[in-house]
C-alpha cells in the first residue's frame, strides 16, 4: 500500500508541483487540504478542489476554521490591541498557525504518515507550518519539496505539464494573502526599502468620497453591534465592518519587522476592519480601565503579538496572558463614534456607563471636587521628593 501524505494546498504553483511531485515521484497518496480562515469564497474554494483532483488527489477537504480562528486569536488580538511595531495586525501570521493546526489534525484523522507544504526557505510561514507540526505530531514526517529542491518558477511550470497538467500560472504582479484580519501584498516595491506599493497594487479601492460615522458597540472588550445592529456571530461583524471601511480605502500601510529567521522583511497591507476594530477598541479602554492597567496590557499584549508572530501560540503562556486579557475586558463596555473619511478616519468619542471621566471627582482643569487647594498643595510637596534629595546631592557634591 502507498503512504498517505496530506499537503496544505492553495491551488497555486508551489502546491500544484508539490501535489504532482509526491505522487509521482515520491510514490505517496496525496490527500490536500486547504484550512479557510476567511480568505476564500464558497466559488474560490471549488475551483481550488477542482484543480486538486485533476492533480490527481485522492482526496481533498476544505477545513473551515474561521470561528476557531476568531475565539483563538483574533479576539484575544482585540483585547490586547496587537499591531506588531505598532502598525501590522498580524493577518497571516496569525492564519498560518491555525492552518497548521488544522492540517497537522486532518493527518492524525486519517492516519497519515506524512504532511507537506508548499513554503520556501527565505520566509516565516515555512518556521510555523514545521513547528505546528512538529510539536503536535512529533511522529509524522514533514516533506517540503519547494523548500528542499530550490526550483525555479520556470521549473515547477515545466514539470507539470510533462505530467499532463497544464494550467495558467501566468505570474502575477503583486502577491495577495486574503483573510478575515486583513490582506497582506507583496511585490516588486516591498522588496526595496525606499519604495512603496502603487494605488493599483491594493485589492479594494476608493469608492466613497463622503464622509459617514460609523458606531461599534463593545460588550466585555467583543463586537456586539455595528450601526446599532447586534451581532451574536463575530466573524459576521468583523466582515461588516471590512465591508463599509474598506470603501474608504482605510487601514493601508507597509509593515517593517524582523522575520523569525533573523533577516528584516517589508510587506505591504490593507486591513480596513482590523485597523478601525483595534483602535476604536483601544480608545474605549483609555476611557473604561485604570492607568495600571492600561499599561500592563501593552506590555503583555505586545508579547502576545510577537509569540503568535513568531509560532510560538502553543507556548503555555499564552494561555496565561490570555486569561489576563480576558480579565482586563469585564468593564470594556459602551459605543464607540468614528468618523470615516476617503483614506483615513477619526475617532470622535465614546459612550459608556463605566467611563471614568464621568465619575464626580473633578473635571480636568476645570474644577475639583475630591481634594482641597491645600491637599494638592501638600501632594505636590511629598511629590517632589525624590528630585528634591537628588538634586540637593548633586549640589553637595558640585555636579
Amino acid at each position: 500500500m502507498k503512504k498517505k501524505v496530506v499537503l496544505a494546498f492553495s491551488g497555486g504553483l508551489d502546491t500544484s508541483f508539490c501535489a504532482k511531485y509526491l505522487s509521482a515521484d515520491l510514490g505517496y497518496e496525496v490527500y490536500t487540504a486547504i484550512a479557510n480562515t476567511g480568505g476564500f469564497t464558497a466559488d474560490e474554494l471549488k475551483v481550488i478542489e477542482q484543480k486538486a483532483y485533476k492533480l490527481g488527489a485522492a482526496k481533498h477537504v476544505s477545513l473551515d476554521i474561521t470561528q476557531e480562528y476568531y475565539e483563538k486569536s483574533i479576539k484575544y488580538m482585540i483585547f490586547g490591541n496587537v499591531l506588531r511595531n505598532g502598525t501590522y495586525p498580524i493577518s497571516v501570521s496569525s492564519e498560518r498557525i491555525f492552518q497548521a493546526i488544522a492540517i497537522i489534525n486532518y493527518a492524525k484523522e486519517i492516519g497519515a504518515d506524512a504532511v507537506a507544504h508548499g513554503s520556501t526557505g527565505a520566509g516565516n510561514d515555512q518556521v510555523r507550518f514545521d513547528l505546528t507540526f512538529d510539536v503536535l505530531a512529533p511522529g509524522i514526517e514533514i516533506i517540503t519539496p519547494t523548500r528542499d529542491l530550490l526550483l525555479t518558477r520556470e521549473y515547477e511550470i515545466n514539470y507539470l505539464k510533462e505530467h499532463g497538467y497544464e494550467a495558467d500560472f501566468t505570474k502575477m504582479e503583486y502577491s495577495i494573502n486574503k483573510g478575515l484580519w486583513g490582506t497582506s501584498i507583496g511585490g516588486k516595491e516591498t522588496l526595496k526599502s525606499n519604495q512603496t506599493l502603487p494605488e493599483e497594487a491594493y485589492p479594494s479601492q476608493l469608492k466613497k468620497q463622503e464622509s459617514e460615522t460609523l458606531t461599534i458597540d463593545f460588550e466585555e472588550g467583543e463586537i456586539a453591534a455595528v450601526n446599532g445592529e447586534k451581532y451574536t456571530d463575530k466573524v459576521k461583524a468583523i466582515q461588516k465592518i471590512e465591508e463599509i471601511a474598506s470603501a474608504y480605502a482605510i487601514g493601508r500601510d507597509m509593515h517593517i519587522g524582523d522575520t523569525i529567521i533573523g533577516i528584516k522583511g517589508r510587506v505591504g497591507f490593507e486591513a480596513a476592519a482590523p485597523i478601525v476594530i483595534i483602535n476604536a477598541h483601544k480608545m474605549l479602554e483609555k476611557h473604561t480601565l485604570t492607568k495600571w492597567q492600561q499599561y500592563w496590557k501593552d506590555q503583555v499584549g505586545n508579547w502576545y503579538g510577537m509569540f503568535l508572530h513568531e509560532a510560538q501560540y502553543l507556548e503555555p503562556v499564552m494561555r496565561d496572558i490570555e486569561a489576563m486579557l480576558e480579565s482586563s475586558q469585564r468593564n470594556v463596555t459602551g459605543r464607540v463614534i468614528v468618523e470615516l473619511k476617503p483614506y483615513h478616519y477619526t475617532l470622535v468619542g465614546v459612550e459608556s456607563d463605566f467611563d471614568l471621566m464621568k465619575a464626580d471627582f473633578g473635571e480636568y482643569g476645570e474644577m475639583n471636587k475630591a481634594w482641597t487647594s491645600d491637599d494638592a498643595k501638600g501632594f505636590t510637596k511629598i511629590y517632589a521628593m525624590t528630585n528634591k534629595i537628588y538634586h540637593s546631592v548633586q549640589k553637595k557634591n558640585g555636579k
